[in-house]
This record gives C-alpha cells, sequence and structure tokens, in this order.
C-alpha cells in the first residue's frame, strides 16, 4: 500500500472566497485572461453585488494538460462581489453589445475601517472600479470544463 498522491485526487469545480487581500491575489491568478461579453456584467445596487460571469483559462490545469498532452481548457466561472457600493469604468463602451473583454488582474485598494476599492484591470486600458464597503469576493465555476477555441494557454512575455 502506498501514500495517496496529489494525482489521486478528483477534480472539482473552484468554489473560492476571498476576504482580504491574499486571498484576493489567488483568485486573480485564476482569472487572468478571462474573457466576457460586456452584456456578462451585472451590477444590482439594491442587493449590492456586482458580477461577471467569466469564461476562465483553467491554469490550475495547465501543467497536466502539457504533460499528458490533452488540451488546453476553458471554463465558465462567476466572480461576485458583494458589499459594493458603487461601480464604475473607463475604456468600457457598455452600448457596444458585441464587445469581448479580456481580465488581467483584481487587486484590493484598502481604506479605512475594511472599506476600499477593488480594480478589475482589463487588456486595451479598460479598467472597473468597485468602491466596497468590505471585500468580500466569490469565483466559482459553474460548467464543466471545455477545450480552449484557441487551442493555447496564455502567454505573457516577461
Amino acid at each position: 500500500m502506498s501514500d495517496a498522491s496529489f494525482d489521486d485526487g478528483r477534480e472539482a469545480p473552484l468554489n473560492l472566497g476571498a476576504q482580504d487581500s491574499d486571498d484576493l491575489q489567488v483568485i486573480s491568478t485564476l482569472v487572468q485572461d478571462a474573457v466576457f461579453p460586456v452584456t456578462e456584467m451585472t451590477w444590482r445596487p439594491s442587493k449590492r453585488r456586482f458580477a461577471l460571469l467569466l469564461n476562465r483559462f483553467r491554469w490550475e490545469d495547465k501543467d497536466a494538460a502539457a504533460q499528458r498532452n490533452r488540451p488546453f481548457e476553458r471554463v465558465q466561472s462567476v466572480l461576485v462581489f458583494d458589499d459594493v457600493l458603487s461601480v464604475s469604468s473607463q475604456g468600457i463602451d457598455r452600448r457596444d453589445k458585441d464587445m469581448i473583454l479580456s481580465l488581467l488582474s483584481v487587486d484590493f485598494e484598502a481604506g479605512e475601517d475594511g472599506a476600499g476599492h477593488i480594480l478589475l484591470t482589463l487588456a486595451g486600458d479598460g479598467a472597473i472600479r468597485l468602491r466596497a464597503e468590505a471585500l468580500d469576493a466569490t469565483l466559482k465555476d459553474v460548467t464543466r470544463p471545455y477545450r480552449a477555441p484557441s487551442g493555447h494557454a496564455p502567454h505573457h512575455p516577461e
């Protein structure tokens, strides 16, 4: 009998929360290069909730896919921020219903008493800024993984 290894583990959909900057950094890494139509952003002021339906590259599976010579994958995920007081954006034309956005990073700029701003940086100089009473983020996979249409992993030259 041998010890269990990491490869013996069962893959499961991600369901992560973030309530501080360190937690949010993990989510930011996992949503880097996620793409979404401008129509998949939702701001519910009465519920103080901002949400995105993302097509997320599965960074957590990249090495295993490369080692096993199988296709890279994406998965649809919902990224939700609660306790949001206001939303502003730049470089985004909400009237262009065909616009596809690419998420580069998610950061938290802390203010007083746990409040602050969540900054979603987009490719092409776009950005979304959420003023939040507190950092309360959730990332949840909502579909089965599917083959990445490009067939390639995103690449960022250093």
